[in-house]
């Protein structure tokens, strides 16, 4: 699922809770940036070959262990 923040128009102003809502948006779209960014890193998933399913646990694993990593 993409969830994408508001935008303000000339004629229309964003309330304190869009930009509430924006900043956390913002804030969870930061921290899955830098886990791709530090798999990036790793080059760990340049040559995955296995099913959809095998891939998206190893990835969910793999981020789990670089927020731990980046957090210590």
């Amino acid at each position: 699922m993409i969830i994408t923040g508001r935008k303000a128009t000339r004629s229309r102003r964003l309330t304190d809770a869009e930009r509430e809502a924006n900043r956390l948006v913002s804030r969870e779209r930061a921290a899955v940036e830098h886990g791709f960014a530090n798999l990036k890193t790793w080059r760990v998933l340049t040559k995955v070959r296995m099913n959809a399913r095998h891939a998206t646990t190893l990835l969910r694993a793999l981020l789990v262990l670089a927020n731990t990593e980046v957090h210590r």
